[in-house]
């Protein structure tokens, strides 16, 4: 499947971090470093089995190359800082288009190049509140905020076909926040227009659009994995929490529809 393209203009480029992973190493009255000798009989503290070979942030023990390629963001809730997890990303594969559901991508909503350049600061403006809903709570992954995403489609997709409003079910608190904070970034949006201009442009239809970009987006972005955050935290390298904290949502709102 084709990743979205995110807007080319008036996106911060995404920050980088680094965190201490392995112990430093000890060293005998001889001057030698103890530390491969001290660990080689320990074995890794999930299979219990194979040699550790790493430290692992999400068990805060030691495990080995095999655990950590099988059960990252599986069982694992790896942190974002975690270096093998950052390589791992860097060296993934696109996921097969035969593991989308075509449902799921909405394919059947049209998404024209203008679209997105015409209503970046919509786009710009819902990925803010998708990164804000996620600073909130550390504890969201991918699937709940796709699956979010999606049900706000189906609710706008309703709503732009016969005008009935029918919010559609969600299943987590998690994802009930995620769609509460990109609700009230629409409204905040329409009034800043409305301040600014004495009327809103933005239609039922413009925001199923956008929200079907960020959901095909997400799909594109993540791994696939149960525990999977790469989508977020793509997202949070576009909006770093420093700025977030000194932005208001009101002098964000005012910002992403001034051209």
């Amino acid at each position: 499947m084709k990743v979205p393209k995110w807007p080319k203009h008036g996106c911060p480029k995404p920050f980088q971090v680094t965190v201490e992973g392995e112990s430093p190493p000890r060293v005998s009255s001889f001057g030698a470093i103890m530390l491969e000798e001290e660990n080689s009989g320990l074995s890794c503290a999930i299979c219990e089995i194979r040699k550790e070979k790493r430290f692992c942030p999400a068990v805060h023990s030691r495990i080995c190359a095999q655990c950590c390629g099988e059960q990252r963001e599986v069982t694992l809730d790896c942190p974002s800082e975690c270096p093998y997890l950052q390589q791992a990303r860097e060296h993934e594969k696109p996921r097969p288009a035969n593991q989308f559901d075509r449902a799921s991508l909405f394919l059947q909503i049209e998404i024209s190049e203008q679209f997105t350049y015409e209503r970046e600061h919509l786009l710009v403006g819902l990925s803010y509140a998708l990164a804000k809903a996620a600073q909130a709570d550390r504890t969201l992954n991918d699937r709940d905020l796709i699956a979010a995403l999606s049900a706000m489609c189906t609710s706008y997709e309703r709503l732009v076909n016969s005008g009935l409003h029918y919010d559609q079910p969600l299943t987590t608190a998690a994802q009930h926040a995620a769609a509460a904070q990109v609700e009230e970034m629409l409204k905040q949006y329409r009034e800043a227009e409305q301040k600014q201009l004495g009327y809103s442009t933005l239609r039922d239809s413009d925001v199923l659009k956008a929200l079907v970009f960020l959901v095909r987006l997400g799909h594109g972005r993540t791994s696939g994995r149960p525990k999977s955050r790469a989508f977020i935290d793509f997202l949070l390298a576009q909006f770093p929490e420093r700025q977030s904290t000194v932005v208001t949502p009101q002098e964000t709102a005012s910002r992403i529809i001034v051209p």
